[in-house]
């Protein structure tokens, strides 16, 4: 399996498929020292200083205001950010990889399975499977794509605590997969509090400018957020670091075209309207982590 994804990533490479790396940069004038405060400061592809806003390259120590527009406006002629016909982005959505979830019934509510280039948001209570189905599909993102695969490897990011490598190795043997294989091409951090899992998204994003990952996993996005951030008082601090952790996630599902998962908890609703509802669970984060996810489906008790 580890031959599998390596020859896969030679096969990207040789294709020109995939992010453009920051060198790309040098043949339009941009120097090699620039380069390196842009890697310095967590940017690794030429998509990544394309999609930046300014404010944010002014920023980076030694790069000034000029040095910015320079850097943008050569980034923007290397990445397409214009407008284009339906017709091709209906061809390129065509491309668009769906990894299976191991659950054939799952697969179908989700057309195909998990879809690499977006956010997949999961949540329910304790208990209801969701760290499961995280570790399966840290599994089946490993498969060849004709077998429901993404054909790379996986970042897995535990804020809780909940991550198992048993876990793996039996989902392995469900598919027949080397179990040591398996547990090499899964690259695992356990975050600790809030800024250091957002923290843990750059060097993310340096792993697949270097190598092919197919899946991002957070396991949960929220865990952390409960703990560091308590009352109304920090209500506002909390949706925006929260937004901005969410925008990081999804700048690495475009720039990469990896497949994203998190998992969410919930909450109950103790207002009125609850009185009105079946059940008056919701996921936490509100609007910012629905706006977020492209899907997003609860997981519940039978």
């Amino acid at each position: 399996m580890a031959m599998q994804v390596e020859r896969q990533e030679d096969v990207l490479e040789e294709e020109g498929i995939g992010p453009m790396p920051l060198q790309r940069l040098e043949a339009n004038g941009i120097s090699a020292n620039d380069i390196k405060k842009l890697e310095e400061a967590g940017y690794y592809t030429v998509e990544s200083v394309a999609f930046a806003p300014k404010k944010s390259i002014i920023t980076i120590k030694g790069i000034s205001e000029a040095k910015a527009d320079k850097l943008l406006a050569e980034a923007m002629k290397l990445v397409p950010m214009g407008f284009t016909t339906a017709t091709e982005f209906h061809q390129k959505r065509s491309e668009i990889i769906q990894i299976t979830t191991g659950s054939k019934e799952l697969d179908k509510l989700l057309q195909g399975g998990i879809e690499t280039g977006s956010i997949t948001e999961i949540f329910g209570e304790f208990r209801t499977g969701k760290t499961q189905l995280c570790h399966t599909l840290a599994v089946t993102c490993q498969l060849p794509i004709d077998a429901g695969g993404g054909e790379g490897k996986c970042l897995y990011i535990d804020t809780e605590g909940t991550f198992r490598p048993e876990r793996l190795l039996a989902v392995a043997e469900r598919y027949g997969l080397s179990g040591s294989d398996v547990l090499d091409n899964v690259a695992y951090a356990r975050a600790y509090n809030s800024d250091h899992q957002s923290q843990l998204l750059m060097q993310a994003a340096a792993m697949m400018s270097e190598s092919r990952y197919s899946l991002l996993i957070v396991d949960s996005a929220t865990a952390l957020y409960r703990t560091d951030y308590s009352g109304r008082g920090e209500l506002s601090a909390r949706q925006m670091h929260l937004a901005r952790f969410l925008r990081t996630l999804l700048r690495l599902a475009d720039e990469y075209g990896v497949a994203v998962l998190i998992s969410n908890q919930v909450v109950a609703q103790v207002d009125g309207a609850s009185m009105f509802t079946s059940d008056p669970k919701k996921p936490i984060g509100g609007n910012i982590i629905a706006h977020a996810s492209t899907t997003s489906f609860f997981a519940g008790y039978i």
